[in-house]
């Protein structure tokens, strides 16, 4: 990959949260025109990779770069506009409970773009017909399912026509049938549109069907990436063991905590002087 194939370069990304190190040398990149899948365990930092990439927050040290842009040299205004060129499809879909599904599709067009009405009209049943919703355009949130309400989320995040489209989570809590409905738009709008995705997702399944290329994050860093079948064939204990769901191997199931019963007797023994 070229530095000029790169929309999104991250090197040697540091950042901790107070004493906690999240990342500790991370290094990734998205390939322009791609499908990325992003996966780890719970707690590997992987909204934390987002907010980095859109700026909300930034590295202790490192480069993290967007459209070849150094993002934590970028001023307000020059972010704002940075942002205008990446949709986000939030993990659950964050509709604006008070909008239609019209209203909040049109919503980033009246924030951003000095439309005449009959062209705004006509953007957002585009985008709503693209997901199969145009029907439900005058629905309001409270009256979708979840797989709908996903997909109304997907039409806002795509109406602005954006160069980057993030999912994060975008498969989590759907039925088999909605599941597969957003997996195709995922492939068709990357696919018809030439837009670069950035999906984040636990869903090994699915991830390795759609991905072209997966990064797997554990220990604040990239442990393997590659292509879907290439992280099958790795062989790191900790990837086999997020590969295949085994719930006992290098990445642990509890939280760093003391000695579980030298904790319940120091209680009952502090307990016991209390009492005493």
């Amino acid at each position: 990959m070229t530095d000029d194939d790169a929309v999104v370069d991250l090197r040697d990304v540091q950042y901790a949260i107070g004493s906690r190190d999240i990342f500790n040398g991370l290094n990734l990149r998205v390939r322009r025109g791609s499908i990325t899948a992003v996966m780890g365990p719970s707690g590997t930092g992987k909204t934390t990779l987002l907010r980095l990439i859109m700026g909300q927050i930034l590295a202790r040290s490192g480069e993290v770069r967007v459209f070849e842009q150094q993002v934590a040299s970028l001023d307000r205004r020059a972010l704002y506009k940075l942002r205008q060129r990446v949709g986000m499809l939030f993990q659950n879909g964050a509709l604006l409970t008070d909008l239609s599904v019209f209203e909040n599709v049109a919503f980033p067009l009246r924030e951003h773009a000095d439309l005449p009405e009959p062209v705004l009209r006509e953007l957002v049943l585009m985008k709503l017909q693209a997901v199969g919703l145009r029907g439900a355009a005058d629905l309001m949130p409270a009256e979708l399912s979840g797989g709908m309400a996903r997909r109304v989320a997907l039409a806002r995040a795509i109406v602005m026509d954006p160069e980057v489209l993030i999912y994060d989570e975008p498969f989590v809590g759907l039925d088999p049938i909605s599941m597969g409905v957003i997996v195709r738009l995922i492939q068709s709008l990357n696919q018809l549109l030439g837009i670069t995705s950035i999906v984040v997702s636990h869903d090994v399944r699915i991830i390795s069907a759609i991905a072209d290329y997966s990064y797997l994050l554990s220990g604040g860093k990239v442990i393997a990436e590659g292509s879907p079948a290439e992280l099958c064939k790795e062989k790191s204990n900790a990837v086999q063991q997020f590969m295949s769901g085994t719930p006992d191997g290098p990445v642990p199931f509890h939280y760093p905590a003391p000695d579980y019963f030298e904790q319940l007797l120091a209680r009952r023994d502090a307990g016991a002087r209390s009492d005493a």
